[in-house]
């Protein structure tokens, strides 16, 4: 017997603790049926305008896509271990414990939307109650047969677990299910492997790749274990090859750690240069301002309609994963930078967030964070806590926060006064159609550091060049044109106050 939810909450005869979440009729044609309005923005309302800029990464993106159907690959996929995603037809697997089911549901239609996004076609999903997953195969034996059968039933080639799966649970589902597995961190890495663009990122995704497969190595057979050395004849080892030797596993991990010391190496290279920028702009007193927030919730859209920075939007996870810095200038003169970073998502594996550590310090390095919150999303609560987490890990906690629920036009009144509950002092915008941006900009301006030093100064009418230095950097109070020049009360960095202590009054 098997124990089926209905829509109205009543339950069929016998208690099965596998509950399917998301009806195989339904899903089978597309994977937006379920996935697109939780994880990624329904098409219906995605619209990219004048204030998105030149869009010209989207367009270069877009302009080749997978075609299924022509690859030669081995029908037996147990084979072959480790490889580039494909697209193919997927089945998702989860556990949760009793009580947690609406948490598990929504972490499922994520890893739905992740699937899509890397280009896969998800075909089914299930969840188990279960205390805590299965040592041996997550699921259990018994379920991992049934979840064999179905994936034979839908014809999936490939099922993927909503968790970061040890190396010995994903070989014994393997062997049960018949097809390849792979985990929650997997699609992650996949994901971030097709969007890097930089050569920063790329050597951040190909070190974090590394960091996660270098404890999954395994062999077949002899095929690892042989010993390296000269060969005599056809087969026989010869003067040179006799003692320990090293084993073909060990000669890949070797050459794993090489690479990623090289990696690591070359990413530190990059830091000179980014910390040399930042180091600038302080010099000048050019307050940070950094969009963070969960990814799709739309940073770069909020950051092209603020700038018109032209960064690439698309109704995609992970979109962007390289820091872009642009600038802005506020009502009274005075210019800042805006940031846009890599976005966040629950269970985020922890080797993207030491490799992108470089990139996260744009956030950590901020005078203001504008926190980025999907307010269409079903769960906004747990992405605020996700992005806090993350936040907190690269020492930004302490450091002024703006929240936004952006996409507010997808949000009626009854699910504003909620979200208004869940933060009373947020920002609700449209990126979209430009609704609160104005505000948000204001409030963005009212948050930015003042200088350190307060001065008043009569500067001579030659002397432009430090009024308009005064414009730039510095925070005006007052000023008024007398005879002898420009009175001047404000608050400028300590280099520009030294230029003005000549004329100071």
């Amino acid at each position: 017997m098997t124990h089926i939810t209905t829509p109205d909450g009543d339950d069929d005869i016998a208690v099965d603790p596998v509950e399917r979440v998301l009806a195989s009729a339904e899903t089978r044609s597309s994977i937006r049926v379920f996935g697109g309005a939780q994880a990624l923005q329904d098409e219906a309302t995605v619209a990219y305008g004048d204030t998105d800029g030149d869009q010209w990464d989207r367009e270069e993106r877009a302009a080749l896509r997978r075609v299924p159907g022509l690859s030669t690959e081995l029908e037996d996929v147990t084979e072959v271990e480790y490889r580039q995603l494909r697209l193919e037809n997927v089945v998702l697997v989860g556990v949760y414990p009793q009580g947690s089911q609406e948490d598990a549901e929504n972490s499922l239609r994520e890893l739905a939307a992740l699937a899509e996004t890397a280009g896969a076609v998800v075909l089914d999903g299930v969840l188990q109650r279960r205390p805590h997953p299965d040592p041996a195969t997550y699921i259990g034996r018994g379920k991992a047969a049934e979840l064999r059968d179905l994936v034979a039933a839908v014809g999936a080639d490939t099922v993927i677990a909503d968790t970061e799966l040890a190396p010995s649970q994903r070989r014994a589902l393997e062997d049960v299910a018949k097809v390849k597995v792979i985990d929650r961190t997997t699609v992650i890495l996949d994901i971030f492997s097709q969007h890097a663009k930089s050569r920063e990122g790329k050597a951040q995704v190909e070190l974090a790749q590394l960091e996660y497969l270098l404890p999954r190595l395994r062999g077949w057979g002899e095929s690892m274990s042989r010993q390296a050395g000269g060969q005599v004849g056809a087969g026989g080892a010869g003067m040179g090859s006799r003692g320990p030797g090293e084993t073909k596993i060990e000669l890949d991990r070797r050459r794993i750690r090489t690479r990623m010391a090289q990696l690591r190496k070359q990413i530190r290279e990059f830091a000179p240069s980014r910390e040399a920028k930042r180091a600038e702009r302080r010099r000048n007193t050019i307050p940070s301002v950094a969009i963070a927030g969960y990814t799709n919730a739309g940073k770069s859209s909020l950051l092209n309609r603020l700038t018109s920075a032209g960064v690439l939007v698309e109704n995609a996870l992970f979109a962007t994963l390289d820091a872009t810095v642009r600038r802005a200038e506020a009502a009274d003169g005075r210019v800042f930078t805006l940031t846009d970073t890599v976005g966040f998502v629950r269970n985020l594996p922890h080797q993207l967030v030491e490799a992108f550590r470089s990139t996260l310090e744009e956030v950590s390095g901020a005078d203001v964070i504008v926190h980025v919150v999907d307010g269409s999303h079903p769960d906004p609560a747990a992405q605020l806590a996700t992005v806090r987490d993350v936040m907190g890990d690269v020492g930004a906690r302490a450091t002024r926060e703006l929240v936004v629920f952006n996409k507010a036009d997808l949000v009626d009144d009854d699910a504003r006064l909620l979200l208004r509950g869940l933060e009373p002092t947020a920002h609700f915008v449209s990126s979209r159609t430009g609704e609160g941006i104005d505000e948000l900009r204001a409030a963005i301006e009212d948050a930015l550091p003042l200088p350190a030093v307060e001065v008043r100064a009569l500067v001579p009418y030659d002397r432009g060049d430090l009024i308009s230095a005064v414009h730039e950097s510095g925070h005006i109070v007052a000023t008024s044109h007398e005879q002898d020049g420009t009175a001047v009360h404000a608050h400028v960095s300590e280099r520009l106050a030294a230029e003005l202590a000549p004329y100071a009054v």
